[in-house]
Formats: C-alpha cells, sequence, structure tokens
C-alpha cells in the first residue's frame, strides 16, 4: 500500500512498456563504483512520504542485482547500485513500477548536483574567515603589547591555524597559478598566489626566529578578502548567464516514443532522431522541433515569440523545441534532433556572446597578457629598491607583496566579456537572440537601418487579391510551379489555385528571382517580371508575380500584405535618434513606395535583385540591414551588423547577427539601444580599470598600501567592475536613445 492515488499502480504497470529496458544503454549511463559495481540514478516523481520511501527501497532490496538502493524524498531521486553479473539491469526500472511509482533513468551528465565551483568557493571562504578571525585575536594581544614567551606562543598558534587554512582556501588561485606556470605562462593568480605564500612563509621565519611581526593574520584576512571578490564574482557572472542556464532547463530529458505496433518507449533526449513519432501530454515541453501529426491543443510560446497568448495547433502545425504544451495531448514527428531544435540554437548564440572576441575585448585580454611580467617585474624593483634604499628588508617585502596583489588586473579581464554576458541575457529577456559579442559592438556603431519589405515590415502572410491569365494551361503550370516553391508568395499562389496532380519536368528555383520549370523543350518561369523579360507597366499596389512560356508573358497574379502592427511606431522610434530608415525591396516600385508613404519612409528603392541590395548596402555605409528570405541573406552578411525574425529562412537566420523571436519590430529599436548602452559600459569599465591600477600602484610603491588594503582594493575593484555591467539589467526595455548632436550621422538621399 503507497501513499499514491488509488489506481496509480495499475497505470504504472499498464506504463512499464515506455521503461527503457536497453541493458546495453542503461549499462553507458551507468557510473563505475568499483569492483565491477555500478550505480544509476531513477527519477520517482509520485514519491512522497516514508511508505513510498519503503515501498521501492524494499521492492529494490529484494533484487539479487541490487546491493544498495536509497531512495532520496526531496530530490524524488532513487540511487540504486547494482551488480551486472548478478542479473540484468533492465529489471529494475520494471521493479520500481511494479512498486507502483512511475519512473525513468537519470542522466548523469545532464544532471548536475548544484555548482561546484560555487561549492568550493563557499567552503574556502567559511575557512578562511575563520582563520582570519580567530588569528586576529591573537595579534590583538600582540599588539597590546604581549612579549617575550607569550608572543611568541600567540604566534605559534597563529601559525598552527594559517598554514593549514591558507593551504585549504587558497587551492584556488595556487591551482590556477600551478596551471598556468606548468605550460610556461603567467595569468593574474600567479601575482596573487605568490604575494600569499610570501606573506605566510615571512610570518613563519619570523615566528621561527622569535621576530616581533608575523603576518599570518594579513594572509588570511588577505585570502579572505580575495575569496570575497571571487565568490561575488561567480555569483554575478551566474546571475548573468542564468538566461542560459534557464533555456537548458527548458529542455525535458526525454520524451515518449510511439513504436509501430502502438507500444510506448521512453528516449532519452540526445536518442531523438528526425522520424520518430512521440506523444506528448498535457504540461510537458516540446522536446525537439517537430510537425504535429494528430490531436489538437494550445501551445505556450512565450519563450519563442515572447507573446503570452496561446497558440492553437493541430494536424500539420509546426512546434519549436521549448513551447509548452498547455491542454489536450499530441502526436508530434521529429523534425529536427536536439542539437539543432530551436532551443539549441538559442543556448549556441547565448554562449556565443561570452566567448566572442570584439575589439574592446581583445585589447583588454592583450593588456592582461602582458599585465603578469610586467608586475613581477615592478614587485621585484619595489623589493630591492625598498631593501637597497632603506636597509629595511621586512618593509621591502611587504610593499612587493603588495604592489604583487593590488595590481591584478581582475578588473580588466573582466570589463568587457560580463557587460557582453549581461547584454545577452538582456536582449533574450527582449526577445532577441545575440549571435556574438563584436555584433553587439557593431550595432553601438550603426548610422542607419535598412528594413526589407515581404515578411520584414509586413507579415509575410500575402493574399491573393487579382489575377489575369491567358489560358488554363498558364493557370494550372503557375499552380504547379507554386506548390514546388518555398517563397511566401509562391505559398499563398498555391493556397489560393485549385489543386494540380503536381510539375511534370525539372524545377530550379532562384532565390530573388522565381522558379523555372523544363518539360522537353518548352521552359515555364513562374517569378518577378524583371527576371520573366516583361516591362510592360501595370496598375495596382500589390506585389505581383508572373507566369511565362519561353519567354512569353501568359499572365499575373498580385497580393497584399500587411504591414506589422508596431512598424510605424518602430521607424518612428528609429528616426528620432537620428537613424534614418530605408526600405530595399525586390518588389516592385508602386508597391514598395505605397508602404514607404504609409509608415514615413522616403529613402527606398525597389525591384533590386540580391546582388542589388548588396550594393544598395555599401552605397550607405555602416547600416544595420534587417531581413528575412533567402535573398536577404547577402545582404544580411554585407551590412555593418544584421537583424532577422525567427521566423526567417535558415540561411537568413544563419547569416543575421541578431534573431528576434516575437512578432515586433520594436526589437530592433531595443537592439541598438542596448548595444549603445552596452558600449557605453564598457568604456566606463575600462576606464574604471585602467584608472585604478594609475591611483593604487603608486601608493604601492610608495608604502602607503599594506597587503591587507591590497586585498580590498583589488576585490573592490573587480566587483565595481561587475555592478556597472549589470546596471544593464535596470530599467524597462526602451529603445534607442539618440546620440549627442556632434554625433548624429546625416540623412541618406533616396
Amino acid at each position: 500500500m503507497t501513499c499514491c492515488a488509488p489506481g496509480a499502480e495499475s497505470f504504472a504497470v499498464q506504463d512499464a512498456s515506455g521503461i527503457e529496458t536497453d541493458e546495453e544503454a542503461l549499462l553507458a549511463l551507468s557510473r563505475k563504483l568499483g569492483d565491477g559495481t555500478r550505480q544509476l540514478e531513477f527519477a520517482v516523481p509520485d514519491a512522497h512520504c516514508a511508505s513510498c520511501i519503503r515501498s521501492i527501497e524494499t521492492a529494490l532490496d529484494a533484487m539479487p542485482q541490487v546491493e544498495s538502493a536509497r531512495v532520496n524524498l526531496s530530490r524524488r531521486r532513487v540511487r540504486v547500485a547494482f551488480d551486472p553479473a548478478r542479473g540484468s539491469v533492465a529489471e529494475i526500472a520494471p521493479a520500481i513500477v511494479a512498486s507502483g511509482y512511475h519512473t525513468h533513468v537519470v542522466d548523469p551528465d545532464a544532471e548536475t548536483d548544484g555548482d561546484p565551483v560555487l561549492r568550493e568557493l563557499v567552503k574556502a571562504l567559511a575557512v578562511a574567515g575563520f582563520a582570519a578571525g580567530n588569528i586576529m585575536l591573537f595579534s590583538v594581544s600582540v599588539w597590546s603589547g604581549a612579549e617575550g614567551a607569550t608572543r611568541d606562543l600567540f604566534h605559534w598558534i597563529s601559525a598552527l591555524i594559517a598554514v593549514p587554512a591558507i593551504a585549504y582556501a587558497g587551492r584556488p588561485f595556487f591551482r590556477s597559478a600551478w596551471r598556468a606556470l606548468r605550460v610556461g605562462r603567467t595569468n593574474m593568480d600567479v601575482p596573487i598566489s605568490i604575494g600569499v605564500v610570501l606573506a605566510a612563509l615571512l610570518s613563519l621565519f619570523e615566528t621561527l626566529r622569535s621576530g616581533e611581526h608575523a603576518y599570518f593574520d594579513a594572509s588570511t584576512t588577505l585570502l579572505f578578502f580575495l575569496l570575497i571578490g571571487r565568490t561575488l564574482d561567480h555569483l554575478m557572472r551566474e546571475r548573468a548567464r542564468s538566461a542560459v542556464t534557464n533555456l537548458a532547463r527548458l529542455a525535458p530529458r526525454g520524451a515518449v516514443q510511439v513504436l509501430a505496433d502502438g507500444r510506448r518507449e521512453y528516449v532519452a533526449l540526445n536518442d531523438i532522431a528526425p522520424g520518430m513519432e512521440l506523444e506528448l501530454k498535457a504540461g510537458e515541453r516540446v522536446p525537439v522541433d517537430a510537425t504535429v501529426l494528430s490531436g489538437a491543443s494550445e501551445l505556450d510560446y512565450a519563450i519563442v515569440t515572447g507573446e503570452t497568448r496561446p497558440l492553437q495547433v493541430g494536424p500539420g502545425s509546426t512546434v519549436m523545441a521549448g513551447a509548452n504544451n498547455l491542454s489536450g495531448t499530441l502526436t508530434i514527428r521529429c523534425d529536427k534532433p536536439s542539437n539543432e531544435s530551436f532551443l539549441a540554437r538559442m543556448a549556441a548564440m547565448m554562449e556565443a556572446a561570452e566567448g566572442a572576441k570584439s575589439s574592446y575585448r581583445r585589447i583588454a585580454d592583450r593588456a592582461a597578457a602582458v599585465y603578469a611580467p610586467a608586475v613581477h617585474t615592478l614587485a621585484i624593483l619595489t623589493f630591492l629598491g625598498w631593501g637597497i634604499l632603506s636597509g629595511d628588508w621586512h618593509a621591502a617585502i611587504l610593499n612587493a607583496v603588495a604592489v604583487l596583489i593590488i595590481t591584478c588586473p581582475c578588473a580588466l579581464a573582466l570589463a568587457v566579456p560580463i557587460v557582453h554576458v549581461v547584454a545577452a541575457g538582456r536582449l533574450f529577456e527582449g526577445g532577441v537572440l545575440m549571435k556574438d559579442g563584436v555584433a553587439l559592438e557593431r550595432a553601438a556603431q550603426v548610422d542607419g537601418v535598412a528594413f526589407d519589405k515581404t515578411g520584414t515590415l509586413t507579415y509575410g502572410t500575402p493574399r491573393l487579391v487579382r489575377s489575369r491569365t491567358d489560358s488554363d494551361e498558364a493557370m494550372r503550370a503557375a499552380a504547379a510551379l507554386a506548390a514546388r516553391s518555398t517563397h511566401p508568395l509562391s505559398r499563398a499562389l498555391a493556397a489560393a489555385l485549385p489543386a494540380t496532380p503536381g510539375f511534370a519536368g525539372e524545377t530550379t528555383e532562384l532565390p530573388g528571382f522565381g522558379i523555372e520549370g523544363r518539360i522537353g523543350t518548352t521552359v515555364w518561369r513562374l517569378g518577378n517580371a524583371r527576371w520573366d523579360g516583361i516591362d510592360a507597366e501595370h496598375e495596382g499596389e500589390g506585389s505581383q508575380v508572373w507566369i511565362s512560356r519561353d519567354g512569353q508573358p501568359m499572365g499575373f497574379f498580385e497580393f497584399a500584405d500587411e504591414p506589422r502592427a508596431d512598424a510605424a511606431a518602430a521607424i518612428a522610434a528609429l528616426g528620432a535618434a537620428g537613424l534614418p530608415v530605408s526600405i530595399l525591396s525586390g518588389d516592385r516600385r508602386e508597391t514598395v513606395a505605397a508602404l514607404a508613404a504609409r509608415l514615413g519612409v522616403a529613402d527606398f528603392e525597389a525591384a533590386l535583385l540580391p546582388e542589388d541590395k548588396v550594393a544598395a548596402i555599401h552605397r550607405r555605409g555602416r547600416v544595420m540591414m534587417v531581413g528575412d528570405g533567402i535573398n536577404d541573406a547577402p545582404a544580411l552578411r554585407a551590412a555593418h551588423v544584421s537583424m532577422a525574425p525567427s521566423s526567417a529562412a535558415d540561411i537568413g537566420r544563419s547569416a543575421a547577427d541578431f534573431v528576434f523571436t516575437g512578432e515586433k519590430l520594436a526589437a530592433v529599436p531595443f537592439v541598438l539601444g542596448t548595444a549603445r548602452r552596452a558600449a557605453a559600459i564598457v568604456r566606463q569599465n575600462l576606464a574604471l580599470a585602467i584608472g585604478y591600477n594609475f591611483i593604487a600602484v603608486p601608493l604601492a610603491i610608495s608604502g602607503h598600501v599594506t597587503p591587507l588594503i591590497a586585498a580590498v582594493a583589488m576585490s573592490g575593484s573587480s566587483i565595481v567592475v561587475v555592478v556597472n555591467a549589470l546596471r544593464l539589467r535596470l530599467g524597462d526595455a526602451r529603445p534607442v536613445a539618440a546620440r549627442p548632436p556632434a554625433l548624429q550621422p546625416s540623412g541618406v538621399s533616396p
């Protein structure tokens, strides 16, 4: 008997076919414990009480291959140690199911037990704080006048506390320094480690010779403050990278596959392959990009589009990884593996934002690379200078240690990447994905914005409003060719015309032109008038597609497409910021002119082929290109920086530096505003880091800074840089701010 709801046992038994029973797969997931013993962890989401623990552990302990089974009720996990030589591991999960509980294997590589780096830093911080506090008590007694044997006793007690504490708490710095030195280079932890070790060795030397001064309190307190800075830096970095972490959490660990015989089998996320049919129940997230085969439901697409309104889906609908199924059960077919899904692409772009090398970051990296040798040289000169000129070698060592610590280039190394990470998270919250930090830097430099028309300024869902053809043959050829094309106008035409058996010959689609089909010696073309060799002028403002046979026009089809709801507002915001807006379209001049007038854009060019758009981009200088089609890809690449909606063709998304996931063009001024704020904060951070060293280094050399004060100052400079970067997260998603008058670009003539 269990505390589970009535009927849970029978349901679990019926669902047993959905449990992973592949012996090799389970062994591959297990961890080796030694002596042939392995360990697996199973999720038991139905476990709620002590009775559940007893039921599961009793069922597993009775199995000959199980050596131990322990249920963690808080995490709802059962950890099983087993010997595969005594029985099949595939029998373990069915035993849990038979005891009345749903279960699945937990991938040890996917599950993480907290943050190990943070855990180590916190432990080291606690040890350093404990040691520093206690040693400080003995130091107070020495400072109060303790002499002779009493002073020596306090120094020895301090040494007994300090030496193991420094050895333990200093590991994060010592390991990093050793790794660098082992390969013949230095990093920012080398001077820190040298400073801490020198202070400790000097203190031991003074203790052994019954000297008046020992610096164990300075060494441990130094580590304490350094660890405070390192821990806060780690916490703030993780806070800045929370968008990537949250993305990873949105991906389910797997899904239930529907087999050909109707059985259900649980499949790990990485094992889901294109073509697999999966069952998606209410409350579950879509694991991979897929197509709905059966069922109807509402999906929460907030992560995909930024819109909170649920989206109705049914057979034939395309669903993206990360969307949450709100109501009915769906059967979906996997279209892309998990590493190519929408979530994976977003996470990859977010990760790239942290690792990209912008020009500012390259400058900071080069400065940090030459910093350590310069610091070591400066410390040696300080030591020799103080020792030779004053004869006080103790003061010389202390001042050299202070120089080593206070000049650590932590703030300089953090100045740029932390801003890019915070900006990437800020943009993600606003529904924009950033490819890398270089794109962010270029976005802050743009002097104008150029928009494509169809699918960018408009929704890209045209409807047929007028047509004229010379014959039924031309109508059928147009319908057959349109069915072979992926262009929005072709899809709209195929949906509006009666279905045809299909084009009998070979077809070739040329981005920016149209689609061509050959039947014997007859050549049919469906595309723009210029490609079809048609010079005739036609009335109407809609987009037109022509059908021709052997170069002779056979008719045309005219479409209307509504502009996005906030297109005019976004263009007005850009204009208010001093950024001229252009429209570059392959559509007819009449159509483009009508839309430009409606949106208040004076600069537009029409009837452009892909190479014409590239030339138009080059004429306009440093512009952001916003487009969505395959024919826009060359212009997106040629632009100073580029942006595309998530609904764009794959090649368009790949070419763009930014991808916005919603339907609103307000993302464009939002990106430019964030980029300009980020650029300003980067400059501030670099100024803070360089200014700090200009002030701190002379003070340390002159003997006005103790190692303890140096540690506080160095940690403080790093924290100031990180906190300054976090200012990007403050405030609302505002549009781009106007540049100062001296920097406003001049307009671009049509």
